[in-house]
């Protein structure tokens, strides 16, 4: 039956080419569009993924990293007595202007970190050394940003809220969620960029002793600190995401464009499938009048279909490879998770099937008798 049903497949190389173009193009778009959409999320709560930190603790209903309120300082020492808890330093996040030298202004998101530990600090330092923030005036750039803050180089001297900045290091892909770029430094210089009194501070970052539970520290730091709240790392980076997703139109259009491209693509396969199969009732007809029973028929239409989905599917995930190895940016990444390339393959897989299958009722009722006198 395998040698029947792809034989008879390929007989029409140009349906078949058009039906592999419309499986091909569905993975393609689910894929890219989706890890385009994971991309650009995943971006809301980098800080998070990236800070090293096991727990993190804020102000009460804290929603999103980049959008903190201030709490008290000194409350880091009860946050520190908790029980299961190794540090916990504290933790600046504020917009600034960065003065450019055009004569120009760009909002930036600044991040004041612990000296000693550097705790949720720049990472992926392509220039520089992280350490070298601790020199005097000293904050850390991202190398993708460099358009919009015309192109600084180390050692140059800039301006945060009137204050002498000296760039010391750049990263390489530190770009969050927001337009405007992440600048590191110190915790004291951060309070003084945003002009933030020295008792305040945005978040406190947790490191936990090892085998101790995240969750019942959290509920312990609640319970303890009315005023505070305290969350896991993957949960309050969840929260950082679904911020957005929530709170704008970011989700519905992607997944609306996703779904509609799926959409047309499933048609084009669905269509070309039913023409497969209609042009060739004469075949199935003289296969039947040789003895083929109707599971004969109904296994080599659903090989024809799984021979289809599994062809266009590889040959989509191939060229979803190529476009996320050459298109994916910084500033645009695609991440395409293992579970949403699994997902389309198999949604392909069934539409398929369904669609070689609707046909079916015209193939079971043919009669072997006409298609012989004809």
């Amino acid at each position: 039956m395998w040698s029947i049903a792809l034989r008879t497949l390929i007989a029409d190389r140009g349906k078949l080419l058009t039906a592999l173009v419309g499986v091909i193009f569905s993975v393609v778009l689910v894929n890219v569009q989706g890890g385009l959409f994971f991309g650009l999320i995943r971006k809301a709560s980098l800080l998070v993924e990236h800070g090293e930190a096991d727990v993190w603790v804020g102000h009460r209903n804290m929603h999103n990293v980049d959008f903190p309120r201030d709490v008290p300082r000194r409350w880091i020492h009860r946050v520190r007595a908790v029980p299961g808890v190794r540090r916990a330093e504290a933790y600046l996040v504020g917009f600034a202007d960065m003065t450019l030298p055009s004569g120009g202004f760009e909002g930036v998101v600044v991040v004041g970190v612990d000296r000693a530990s550097l705790l949720g600090g720049a990472w992926n330092v392509a220039q520089g050394r992280p350490e070298d923030v601790l020199e005097n005036d000293a904050i850390v750039l991202d190398e993708c940003e460099n358009e919009k803050l015309e192109y600084p180089r180390i050692g140059d001297v800039r301006e945060l809220n009137h204050r002498r900045a000296r760039v010391v290091a750049k990263t390489n892909g530190v770009m969050g969620f927001l337009v405007a770029p992440y600048v590191f430094t110190t915790y004291e210089r951060a309070g003084q960029y945003l002009r933030m009194p020295p008792d305040r501070s945005s978040y406190f970052l947790v490191q936990l002793e090892p085998g101790a539970d995240a969750e019942a520290v959290c509920a312990d730091i609640r319970r303890q600190i009315p005023e505070l709240d305290a969350f896991p790392k993957r949960e309050y980076g969840w929260i950082s995401v679904s911020f957005w997703m929530t709170r704008t139109g970011l989700g519905i259009s992607f997944g609306a464009a996703t779904l509609l491209g799926l959409l047309v693509g499933m048609i084009m396969v669905a269509q070309t499938l039913y023409a497969l199969v209609l042009d060739r009732l004469g075949e199935f007809g003289t296969l039947k009048a040789m003895g083929a029973r109707e599971r004969h028929v109904y296994t080599i239409l659903l090989v024809q279909a799984s021979i289809m989905a599994l062809a266009g599917s590889i040959a989509g995930l191939a060229l979803v490879s190529g476009i996320q190895r050459f298109y994916s940016t910084p500033q645009a990444p695609i991440v395409v998770p293992w579970w949403l390339s699994a997902g389309s393959c198999l949604l392909v897989l069934v539409i398929c099937l369904v669609s070689s299958l609707l046909p079916y009722q015209r193939v079971r009722k043919l009669d072997p008798m006409m298609v012989l006198q004809s």
